[in-house]
């Protein structure tokens, strides 16, 4: 844990005291190298499923690819955000680097905690660094807004969390993951059980975020920087989707009667979300919806708690977080040529940068879960679970799956396809930093096909 952490944190100094001129290149260098790194956490060596450097802080096959995906994301996020934070001041370019590397620091220890209340700790002060990112840094006059509302709904559902955790503290004697799964649990069904039941819940659902309780998601989005729209989408979703399958070891008894509300908010909010975004015209929000309706299918996976339900769960989750940061990358990429968010006003994009098109292509088709990407193995895992537990399910599934491939397409088609408006001229070309980028997405999503065992969780 300490050999990435320990560089993770000397990462500060880097910043700080690095001249002005080599600060992006010896940043993007130090944070790749890092990311390399914490690739020796994918080789298993421990039989018993954790593998722990103190008593606080340890790994498990659940918490690796997402930590993983944490690391190999800032690189990604410094060299998105090179040119559009570049004009700046030289003392603001490094505060911007410093952000992100203290939002990776946080995660780590959020993803590698073994006491859920050191989690809780690191989960709430992931939104110091990202409401910064938002607000100082986002492009419109609305950013302040969207920084209040992701601020508001992700306070208001961890306050129950933390009341939640304190009664079962009060009740197991102990909150270390390794130690709960054997605790002697309450298993009463009285009302203050089941309002203690959703309030270790809420806070996750909102995180993820659940349909209904996802205003905050597309509005934190479309303002958001292109680094705080990638972290976002890959990471911070995520911690909703760990904590969830975390806290639903402990909730076991209650979970069998008390799911079902929710598997319909997740079940609806897939369909809604599709056709939302088959109505949207803008770029960075059909992304940003796109994400509601993928996370809803992996809360889905969690909730009915079957072996196949957490696999799918974990893979989409990381599938998701590569194709949806690519898409991010993207829509900015066509933003800082075109200055517009508008799909319609920058379409035929194909004529001009045709490699970048090929990038849209693989992103797209990643985004619908097409075959044999890892996109694809974690929703049919997830739809099969979820048709042994219902079978009606499977409509309501399979008609998001329709509808997810009609907005990509969609997206597809408009943003690239067609004739070149008049108004288009004068666009730069593509920079090889960009091109980099993408590889950077969508390499690690084509070689998980070779070996998805890295990523199937518990199930390995």
């Amino acid at each position: 844990m300490l050999k990435v952490l320990v560089p993770t944190m000397m990462l500060f100094p880097t910043i700080w005291l690095t001249p002005a001129k080599w600060l992006w290149s010896t940043t993007i260098a130090q944070s790749l190298l890092i990311a390399l790194i914490s690739l020796s956490w994918l080789k298993w060596t421990s039989d018993t499923g954790w593998a722990a450097s103190n008593a606080y802080m340890a790994t498990d096959p659940l918490s690796t690819p997402l930590l993983v995906l944490t690391c190999w994301l800032l690189p990604l996020m410094i060299l998105a955000s090179q040119n559009h934070v570049n004009p700046e001041p030289i003392s603001r370019q490094r505060l911007y680097i410093t952000l992100l590397t203290s939002l990776q620091a946080f995660l780590i220890m959020a993803f590698s905690a073994t006491e859920i209340i050191l989690f809780y700790i690191m989960f709430e002060a992931t939104l110091i660094p990202t409401l910064i990112i938002i607000t100082r840094w986002g492009n419109q006059a609305e950013r302040l807004n969207a920084g209040t509302y992701f601020l508001f709904y992700t306070l208001a559902g961890s306050l129950p969390l933390l009341v939640a955790l304190l009664l079962l503290q009060q009740s197991a004697g102990t909150l270390s993951m390794l130690m709960l799964p054997h605790a002697q649990l309450m298993t009463a069904t009285s009302w203050g059980h089941k309002i203690w039941w959703a309030g270790c819940l809420i806070a996750f659902l909102v995180k993820m975020p659940l349909y209904g309780v996802h205003l905050w998601l597309p509005k934190a989005h479309v303002e958001a920087p292109v680094a705080g729209s990638m972290v976002l989408a890959a990471v911070l979703l995520k911690l909703g989707g760990y904590g969830m399958i975390r806290i639903m070891v402990v909730l076991d008894p209650l979970s069998k009667q008390l799911i079902y509300p929710f598997m319909i908010l997740a079940l609806w909010g897939i369909i809604m979300t599709g056709l939302m975004c088959l109505r949207q015209t803008d770029l960075k929000s059909l992304i940003a919806y796109s994400s509601v309706g993928h996370m809803g299918l992996v809360a889905g996976g969690i909730l009915i708690q079957t072996p196949w339900g957490f696999s799918g769960a974990i893979i989409l989750m990381i599938a998701h977080g590569l194709a949806s940061s690519a898409l991010f990358c993207l829509a900015n990429t066509s933003y800082e040529r075109t200055h517009s968010r508008t799909m319609i006003l920058a379409r035929g994009m194909q004529m001009i940068f045709p490699l970048a098109t090929a990038w849209w292509f693989l992103a797209s088709l990643a985004n619908l879960a097409m075959p044999p990407l890892p996109n694809l193995m974690g929703e049919i895992m997830i739809i099969t679970a979820m048709f042994n537990w219902s079978p009606w399910t499977i409509v309501l599934t399979g008609l998001g799956t329709l509808i997810t491939a009609s907005y990509s397409l969609y997206m597809f088609q408009t943003s690239q396809r067609g004739t070149v408006p008049n108004h288009v001229i004068n666009l730069p070309p593509f920079h090889t930093r960009e091109h980099l980028l993408l590889v950077l997405h969508l390499a690690p999503m084509i070689l998980l096909i070779a070996k998805p065992e890295i990523m199937w969780g518990w199930c390995n």
